[in-house]
């Protein structure tokens, strides 16, 4: 009996003891605390924020947990702005700033970080933060708050330079420092701080070469007036929770910082100093000359060697241009020009000079066929010995290369589109046949012609009154287009089949009280223009809709030349860009419907009106953060058509170059002192 109850206690002991390893082996991950989602706290810098008499340059800020800086030398600005780049690192719980500029007297400065600063596990952002001190007796206070949005598509600009001027003079930004400088956040907001009394003009730049000014080339924005920023006095309501859960409304004085409202959208001149880029001897029958930006005159050429030297191009050349003129390909029809392998020539052009000037100057060129002459050669033996046929006694024919461009489903608005291997000398009508299909015959369709596109010489269309689900045969005979070089065409055969109107949409945007001259562009989902249509009687009208899903965005069309016009600050009067409106909804159309949408353009602020699902910069997610930001419309109506609802926005800031908005709400990026 007592064997058997050792027995057992061994093998209880025995059984506790595995327990125990297969306990170890099996530990699960300890549950943990909420996820950490507040960004680090200041807690105290040397000198401290505010502190006046100050001399030295080591600044060492301090927070309550162990933090990063993103990216410092791009987004921790100083003001007034440094020469030599400060050192700016992060170690633990402090920041270091060493300031490589000697200290100017009685200057209040600004370390502004904007979103830089972040805790070093969780990534939490510390958005505007901030710290200032005075060599001086006394620290400045005022403050410029606002936001920069493109001009052309209202994306909010993300680390874009903001800087002010107490120098009024249009000259001062193209030529002196910003004097006090902030950068944009991620939602396009800055602030500029430690103002002095005064009156200053306002710019937003691109800062590509770090010298504090604008370069033409740059991205730039500007304030239409001066501005004077103030404190006031302001009453605000806080709620107060007792331990008992009730709460009671109680009101305080604080100090309120205007402007606080700006909005400055950039633009970009579109400024490249123009010269010939490229120029080459593409083969023996072209000449390809590259500019570096679009010119409004073409060049005057002029060949300085052989027989027909002192000749100008178009004499012996056509050629075929770029809409913008800043790609040129010249056709040489002359055969003694074509059989030299050297050309010379004189390109006398529009060009820019050391002052950024438009002159006239005159480059020579020397193009030369390397190695072609061989190559046709070794080709057109090649050709000879093919199929073992004599070919000096066979003619070796060559084609043009002449296609439709057009698909097998075609557009019940569009033309026929050609294109060409080299420009056509002619095209004989009676060689092109284009029928359509009557139950099983094929009827011709009369009068039908190829005609040239009016700025390309190797496109080509044919346009007609399509009957909407008819299917056509298009016939291009052999030899009905000849080449410049008297090349023909192989046989072309298209067929097509037009759709059907109930293939389509018609949306119809009314625009309300909006009564001034304006383009309507209608937007894919990557924010690209599917087609535009000008606004006449306060509505923009789109017809032959294919199905899909769209955005739209208005363009004021102040000088009615029907395209939207970019900003100006190099030349004259400083202009801004046309100003340009969103449709905050996206819209689902559906074939065969009629689409008509009110339009208001004023209803909400620019800030609030481009979809969430078209807009690129969009603040960065923390780790660990799924993207839960969605549009006013992600849920759909089952009836397209059916008006949508805006909705309830944040009306930030209004669309109002040099006046200031009164009836703002919102007020996330307020500035106040209390």
């Amino acid at each position: 009996m007592m064997r058997h109850t050792e027995l057992f206690m061994r093998l209880l002991s025995v059984g506790a003891v595995a327990l125990l390893f297969a306990a170890c082996a099996s530990m699960g991950r300890p549950e943990g605390g909420p996820r950490d989602e507040t960004p680090p706290v200041f807690v105290g810098s040397k000198p401290a924020v505010g502190a006046m008499n100050v001399s030295g340059n080591r600044i060492t800020i301090d927070f309550d947990e162990n933090i990063q800086i993103d990216d410092p030398s791009n987004k921790v600005v100083i003001s007034p702005v440094q020469k030599e780049m400060p050192s700016i690192l992060a170690n633990g719980k402090r920041i270091t700033v060493q300031l490589r500029d000697t200290l100017l007297p009685a200057t209040t400065y600004t370390i502004d970080f904007t979103d830089a600063v972040k805790d070093l596990n969780e990534g939490n952002m510390l958005d505007g933060f901030a710290i200032d001190f005075s060599t001086g007796e006394t620290i400045d206070t005022l403050c410029i708050s606002g936001m920069v949005l493109e001009a052309r598509n209202l994306e909010p600009a993300q680390g874009m330079l903001v800087g002010v001027y107490s120098n009024l003079a249009d000259s001062a930004i193209k030529t002196l420092p910003l004097e006090r400088i902030s950068k944009t956040n991620q939602l396009g907001q800055f602030s500029i701080r430690n103002l002095k009394p005064g009156t200053y003009r306002i710019f937003a730049l691109k800062d590509m070469n770090r010298d504090f000014h604008w370069d033409r080339s740059e991205d730039v924005a500007f304030y239409d007036v001066a501005v004077s920023p103030d404190a006031v006095q302001e009453e605000v309501a806080d709620t107060l929770v007792a331990t008992d859960g009730s709460d009671s409304i109680v009101t305080r004085q604080v100090t309120r910082l205007l402007p606080d409202d700006v909005l400055l959208t950039w633009f970009n001149e579109g400024y490249i100093a123009q010269y010939l880029k490229n120029s080459a001897r593409a083969d023996r029958r072209r000449i390809k000359l590259d500019f570096a930006a679009p010119s409004d005159t073409f060049p005057e050429i002029m060949l300085l060697n052989g027989e027909r030297a002192g000749s100008r191009i178009d004499e012996w050349a056509l050629l075929n241009s770029s809409v913008t003129r800043d790609t040129l390909e010249y056709w040489i029809r002359d055969t003694a020009v074509m059989a030299m392998d050297t050309l010379v020539l004189a390109v006398r052009y529009m060009r820019t000079d050391t002052l950024q000037q438009l002159t006239w100057g005159t480059d020579t060129l020397k193009l030369v066929l390397r190695g072609q002459a061989k190559k046709e050669k070794k080709e057109e033996k090649k050709k000879k010995k093919s199929d073992n046929i004599d070919a000096d006694t066979v003619p070796q024919l060559a084609f043009i290369d002449f296609r439709v461009k057009s698909q097998a489903s075609h557009d019940v608005y569009a033309p026929l589109l050609f294109v060409s291997s080299q420009p056509v000398d002619t095209i004989l009508d009676s060689g092109v046949t284009l029928e359509v299909q009557r139950d099983t015959l094929w009827d011709t369709v009369p009068q039908v012609k190829i005609m040239p596109h009016p700025s390309s010489l190797l496109s080509f269309g044919m346009s007609h009154e399509w009957e909407p689900g008819a299917k056509y045969r298009l016939t291009v005979d052999s030899a009905a287009v000849v080449g410049i070089y008297n090349e023909w065409n192989k046989d072309v055969k298209h067929e097509f089949t037009v759709r059907q109107l109930e293939d389509y949409a018609t949306l119809i945007f009314n625009l309300g009280d909006y009564a001034g001259k304006a383009v309507v562009e209608l937007l894919g989902q990557s924010d690209a223009v599917v087609a535009t249509a000008v606004a006449e009687s306060g509505s923009a009208i789109f017809r032959y809709v294919n199905p899909g899903t769209y955005y739209a965005r208005l363009i004021v069309d102040a000088n009615g030349n029907g395209k939207y016009d970019t900003g100006n600050l190099s030349e004259g009067r400083p202009r801004q860009p046309e100003e340009v409106y969103y449709y905050p909804k996206k819209i689902s159309v559906k074939k065969n419907w009629d689409i008509e949408q009110t339009w208001n353009v004023y209803e909400l602020p620019l800030d609030a009106q481009k979809p969430s699902d078209i807009k690129k910069n969009k603040p960065k997610l923390k780790p660990g953060e799924t993207d839960d930001r969605h549009n006013h419309d992600d849920e759909e109506d089952e009836d397209a058509y059916d008006p949508f609802n805006y909705g309830s926005g944040n009306p930030q800031y209004n669309r109002s170059h040099g006046n200031q908005i009164n009836n703002r709400t919102g007020g996330a990026f307020r500035s106040y002192h209390e």
